[in-house]
């Protein structure tokens, strides 16, 4: 029987899970993040994957990753590298070393470093550990594709489903390494295998021998680690996705206001899993359509919305632009819509599966004529649900397209998050047109206070319209070519936007003395907030200020940005955010921090480049 080995209690630990796009690492990952949420630890996660639909087996640009962040206490980023490296191939261990601290274990299977591996690695020498400067004492070497086999020899499974089980005795081998309970990933895989319980069975059997080769063998490790769990706020918790807390907020949103929700949609990456989910809960009444083109999926949901619906559409960059003309009708008749858009690396096809927030300016002024409309930038992949949320809350009340930008990192990546309750949620009250407007309505009839339109949804006796993409009158909804009613209804549309309430620019920090002001949007919340604690135990006065709300701009924001004598903005583009508000602030002329790397940033190089803005 094995001696038993010391059990260190860990604060937080990061994980990267990589091998072939087949291998199954985002599957591995993603089960393991669920269950270190479920058992209470907080979670951040980073799927890392290439845009090749299925690369040449052991090619380098074949490589899959999945990270995972998991703590104690409040996890913000899915870390800047990695405790424990799985590298299910010479290929991952050559790329993704680069993401492993100095001292990281790193798990590998030794089956998957032949000749033929090692080629395609590039690697020069059979010695691949000493070429990558790697201790051998750092290394769980493990003949995983052999005693997989083994492990599954009278399954009656064919070799070829047999190797997509490897990933299963490695996610064994890692939960085995922390202490995590089996029997849930076992419950996991029997819900996902629902409909092959053969499948579940021969997974949980690979979990298990990879759980038990680490228990009895030692795998060359001095200890295993605990993570513990802070108590958190009592309520139902699940590991999500951006995409997924998206669709779920659109759901929220539409029985808040008692709507239907429609999405009309076309696949793109990284958007497509909102169409996906929204796809599965007909149930509920949701109607969702895959249509023929970007253009289609736009103008489908604007048809949806003037016959009533909350609607919504989805997409990435490509995507917008292809939606704009159709947005610009939605402005034009002032429909409530909800565009979604998951930014990704650009310009063009550009990177499809990195992440980039490069489409802010689009965004904003991505149309043509005066097409004001309000943006929202999710933060997290948790905020995702708020955000969509507070979009259709707009559009309902403010009768007005809202574009919601979220980006590839936090859409694909998952938080631990808890299940809000439907009775505690704000208000959605739609805009529409009151009993005493029968037979005196007409379209752009407003609200003095917030000068939106009043909605009437067609099939309403005596609310008989017509909308369409030519101006109107503005008082009888009629054609009209008038020049100083256009210039009129010009303004009107941009002063409704304007007038939309959004919530006072937050900051956090040392917000009262801080020598540098943080400023950010979107995405990059964790990574900016990580920084900025970082530098306050280094003993700078630092404060972080972050942008959800950019049009309209919260209330306070000149004041906030003018109040510090230092202000960096950093984004993950060329300072379109930082551009946009020097339009907006007199004399406004900040440090800029960017980068277009399609990763995520990394906190410590944030620190280094902040720590030098502070010695100027």
């Amino acid at each position: 029987m094995a001696e038993e080995l010391e059990v260190k209690t860990l604060d937080q630990v990061v994980i990267r899970f990589s091998g072939d796009s087949g291998d199954g690492m985002q599957l591995a990952g993603n089960i393991f993040s669920t269950v270190s949420a479920i058992v209470g630890n907080d979670i951040s996660t980073f799927p890392d994957y290439p845009a090749d639909i299925r690369a040449p087996q052991g090619s380098l640009t074949g490589v899959s990753g999945f990270q995972v962040h998991i703590g104690e206490n409040k996890v913000m980023t899915p870390g800047d590298k990695c405790d424990v490296l799985v590298a299910m191939n010479a290929a991952a261990l050559k790329t993704q070393y680069q993401h492993a601290k100095r001292n990281a274990t790193i798990i590998i299977d030794t089956d998957s470093f032949g000749p033929n591996d090692l080629k395609k690695a590039e690697f020069q020498t059979d010695d691949y550990l000493a070429e990558m400067g790697i201790d051998n004492d750092r290394v769980v070497a493990c003949p995983i594709t052999k005693m997989v086999k083994d492990c599954l020899a009278d399954s009656g499974m064919d070799n070829k489903s047999i190797l997509k089980c490897r990933n299963m005795f490695a996610l064994g081998l890692v939960c085995w390494l922390f202490n995590r309970d089996i029997k849930l990933v076992e419950e996991f895989l029997n819900e996902k295998f629902a409909k092959k319980p053969e499948l579940a069975v021969n997974n949980i059997k690979v979990v298990r021998a990879g759980y038990d080769h680490g228990h009895n063998v030692h795998a060359s490790v001095p200890a295993t680690y605990r993570i513990e769990s802070k108590q958190k706020n009592k309520g139902r918790y699940m590991d999500i996705t951006g995409n997924k807390a998206t669709a779920y907020g659109l759901i929220a949103a539409a029985e808040k206001a008692g709507l239907t929700l429609y999405l009309g949609s076309y696949p793109i990456t990284p958007a497509t899993d909102i169409l996906h989910e929204l796809s599965k809960h007909k149930s509920l009444g949701i109607i969702t359509v895959q249509c023929e083109d970007e253009i289609a999926g736009c103008a489908s949901a604007i048809g949806a919305s003037f016959a009533g619906a909350l609607a919504a559409t989805s997409t990435s960059g490509p995507g917008l632009c292809l939606k704009s003309e159709a947005i610009n009708l939605a402005v034009m008749d002032e429909l409530p819509l909800v565009v979604i858009d998951v930014q990704r690396g650009g310009p063009s096809t550009g990177l499809p599966t990195k992440s980039e927030q490069t489409d802010l300016l689009q965004a904003l002024y991505g149309r043509n004529g005066e097409s004001p409309m309000p943006v929202i930038a999710a933060t997290s992949p948790t905020n995702c649900f708020d955000s969509v949320y507070a979009a259709s809350k707009i559009a309902l009340e403010h009768m007005t397209p809202v574009i919601l930008l979220t980006d590839a990192f936090i859409a694909n990546g998952s938080a631990a998050w808890r299940l809000p309750e439907i009775d505690k949620l704000p208000e959605i009250r739609p805009h529409y047109a009151t009993d005493d407007m029968r037979d005196n309505y007409t379209p752009y009839k407003r609200d003095p206070e917030t000068m939106a339109r009043y909605w009437a949804v067609p099939g309403r006796e005596g609310f008989t319209h017509v909308l369409g993409g030519l101006e109107k009158d503005g008082r009888t909804g009629a054609i009209s070519t008038d020049p100083q009613n256009h210039d009129e209804m010009c303004r009107l549309r941009a002063e409704k936007v304007a007038r939309i309430p959004v919530p006072n620019l937050e900051v956090l920090g040392d917000k009262d003395d801080a020598e540098l002001l943080i400023v950010g949007f979107g995405g990059t919340f964790g990574h900016l907030c990580s920084a900025m604690e970082e530098l306050q135990q280094r003993g700078h006065k630092v404060a972080h200020a972050h942008f959800s709300y950019i049009n309209p701009l919260p209330a306070n924001t000149a004041e906030v940005l003018t109040r510090y004598k230092k202000v960096v903005v950093a984004e993950q583009n060329l300072g379109q955010l930082a551009s946009y508000l020097r339009t907006k602030i007199d004399n406004f002329v900040p440090y800029q921090f960017n980068e277009v790397k399609g990763q995520p940033f990394v906190v410590s190089e944030l620190v280094d480049a902040f720590e030098n803005i502070l010695k100027l």
